[in-house]
């Protein structure tokens, strides 16, 4: 009896070990977390999957357009055939979203970020990116006419912008990563619905002692001001090594509402969140 007991823990430690994204690819067993960006995601053992299987509301995906095909990787030495949008993201998330029932998480509204950061050839990139996207347009949020319809998977674009070219689009299947210049600009939502910037162009701390008081209420305001406008925020660059001074900005930037959090350690930033959860519902 007690061999059988050993026995039987053991499997169910072994399966609850198991990545959450094994199960059946659905994730359903994943609560998903919404302020979870992954920065450089295609940098993972499994791009997307890892993401997704801690909950990852936002992934960001550089492309560069290379012989017709949009490649992932950092930088052109990195580059590889057949590492591309579709095949690491689109296509997943297609599978995803259909096994789904129309969702990246079971059960869940939320609409996954894609963030792709275009790294060369700004507008010969976007234009192929837009043929592209246009197969996955059912899972999509879209602009049609001067309305958003969300869908499963919102496809936002940083890096190399052509701003005049997606602004003169009727209609598209992605938006645009505006920067802090755009913050209270009046551009909508509906074209800028993400304000990103590096965390060190616009604040000093680093985690170390308190946040300084000024520093904080600029960070405040900065959030509400984008909120009043329905936009998201995003920093980039905080600090993302292990420890007090990582927690410490993790901790202001949540208690400021901010929208996405940025790093690299999904498992950091996801335990960091779930305790975040546990203590407001205690």
């Amino acid at each position: 009896m007690i061999r059988r007991s050993l026995a039987a823990l053991v499997a169910v430690c072994a399966l609850l070990a198991q990545p959450a994204a094994a199960y059946a690819g659905s994730g359903h067993r994943v609560t998903p977390l919404p302020q979870a960006h992954a920065h450089n995601d295609y940098e993972h053992d499994r791009p997307l999957y890892d993401a997704l299987s801690h909950g990852f509301a936002s992934v960001e995906a550089d492309i560069y357009l290379v012989g017709g095909q949009l490649l992932v990787g950092h930088d052109p030495g990195d580059l590889e055939p057949g590492r591309t949008l579709q095949s690491l993201y689109l296509d997943p998330l297609a599978d995803r979203v259909r096994a789904n029932h129309g969702r990246v998480y079971r059960g869940s509204a939320l609409s996954l970020q894609l963030l792709v950061d275009i790294k060369n050839t700004g507008a010969a990139t976007y234009a192929e990116l837009d043929r592209v996207l246009r197969d996955y347009r059912r899972m999509l949020t879209s602009y049609r006419f001067g309305r958003v319809s969300p869908d499963a998977v919102t496809v936002v674009i940083s890096g190399d912008r052509p701003r005049e070219l997606m602004q003169a689009q009727r209609v598209r299947y992605a938006f645009y990563d505006g920067r802090s210049a755009d913050l209270n600009s009046g551009a909508p939502a509906s074209f800028i619905p993400l304000i990103s910037d590096n965390w060190n162009n616009l604040f000093t701390w680093q985690g170390v002692g308190p946040m300084p008081a000024g520093e904080r209420a600029r960070l405040r305001q900065f959030i509400q001001d984008a909120h009043a406008d329905g936009q998201r925020v995003r920093f980039w660059a905080t600090p993302d090594q292990p420890g007090a001074a990582r927690e410490a900005v993790w901790q202001e930037l949540l208690d400021a509402d901010v929208d996405y959090i940025n790093t690299d350690d999904l498992a950091g930033l996801e335990a960091f969140l779930r305790a975040n959860e546990v203590a407001a519902a205690a």
